[in-house]
């Protein structure tokens, strides 16, 4: 298990995590200069690492054999969200108004939509892989059925929301407008329900299909519940704002993990029957950078159970029937010089993730 976090000085750092006994130890793994500007966004799957940043890339990291895999350059913008869907596809958005849709085996571009006039701001994948949400700062909330590959619904919004979110179960979604949580029923299309904060929301999860994990602009994490908005919990987590959070489940215990710009990243005990109650601190650890984004990469070989924002990983026969499957667009490699010069293309590179130690040799070298 890998924790994996981007901050504001274009590094990607790794870190083991373990639990051999009773209690759980995070040890440096990786450092690893991934972009020449910060870190926007970071996803994972059971193989792959993402990264994207303001330099317009997405990086890719093949976490099996260690490598730095290659470079998506379909966009034109700040790369402001990311996320697989199984093993086979990953969803990008960025704020050139495109989303677009990548089979992860050959690495190509199936399909490039223009999603919003102005900047696509989140994503998120229903669980059943047939449909996507995505919110942008043209101040509507779209809909898109991704079997077909184009729009399904638009909603108009008051105000730019900057995440959208579907529950576990696929029964309902979320829309943030700044420190404030639309929740919207599927069967309905309406909101049920609204929780408000003091400070604008930076990220939230969900723990269960209705407890909702929320971070801000401040030192606190707030557990609601999506049934009646209410606040069950709340603890400080950090010395400054709280930018990423990140849950999974191993053995039967919830964990979250938390990064804030004060450069920590620490791994809190849930238990979910007793959400009134504070979690305990696991382990952390001090980066000394900036941190952006967050996410944890498990290996499938492990018997971790990941409890995020998506359900169990389909099976490959299933992907084929939800996530696209008219390629009407590919915008894959092309070894030819003047498509290359028409369009941005995949690049593939290899080379190794350094060790801490290494990249602080490195440094000195530079330095001397």
């Amino acid at each position: 298990m890998e924790l994996v976090a981007g901050c504001y000085e274009q590094v990607l750092f790794g870190f083991a995590a373990a639990r051999p006994a009773q209690s759980w130890t995070v040890a440096s793994d990786f450092t690893h200069h991934a972009h020449s500007a910060s870190l926007s966004a970071v996803a994972v799957n059971n193989r792959y690492v993402v990264t994207g940043s303001r330099d317009e890339t997405i990086q890719i990291y093949d976490m099996k054999k260690r490598i730095e895999h290659g470079a998506l350059l379909q966009h034109n913008g700040t790369i402001t969200c990311l996320q697989f869907y199984g093993t086979a596809h990953l969803l990008s958005g960025a704020e050139d108004g495109l989303i677009c849709i990548w089979n992860t085996k050959r690495w190509e571009c199936l399909k490039s939509i223009k999603a919003h006039k102005g900047h696509v701001t989140s994503l998120s994948i229903h669980p059943s892989g047939k449909l996507a949400l995505s919110v942008g700062t043209d101040k509507t909330l779209r809909t898109w059925n991704l079997v077909e590959g184009r729009s399904a619904f638009v909603k108009n919004l008051k105000q730019n929301a900057h995440i959208v979110k579907w529950s576990p179960d696929g029964e309902r979604y979320l829309t943030v407008i700044t420190n404030k949580v639309d929740i919207y029923q599927l069967d309905t299309a309406s909101v049920s329900g609204t929780i408000t904060t003091e400070k604008r929301i930076s990220s939230l999860r969900f723990i269960t299909d209705s407890i909702l994990a929320i971070a801000g602009d401040d030192e606190l994490i707030r557990f609601y519940s999506c049934d009646s908005q209410k606040c069950l919990c709340e603890f400080k987590a950090h010395e400054n704002r709280i930018k990423d959070i990140y849950s999974f489940e191993r053995e039967g215990q919830h964990v979250l993990v938390t990064a804030s710009s004060d450069g920590y990243i620490k791994m809190w005990g849930l238990d979910p029957n007793k959400m009134k109650e504070p979690p305990s601190l696991l382990c952390e650890v001090n980066t000394k950078a900036r941190l952006t984004c967050l996410a944890v990469w498990i290996d499938c070989a492990s018997e971790v159970k990941e409890n995020p924002d998506t359900a169990e990983a389909p099976s490959q026969g299933e992907e084929e029937k939800s996530l696209v499957v008219k390629r009407s667009k590919v915008c894959g490699a092309d070894t030819s010089d003047k498509t290359a010069k028409r369009k941005r293309k995949i690049i593939i590179k290899k080379q190794k993730l350094e060790a801490p130690l290494q990249k602080k040799k490195k440094k000195q070298n530079s330095s001397a």
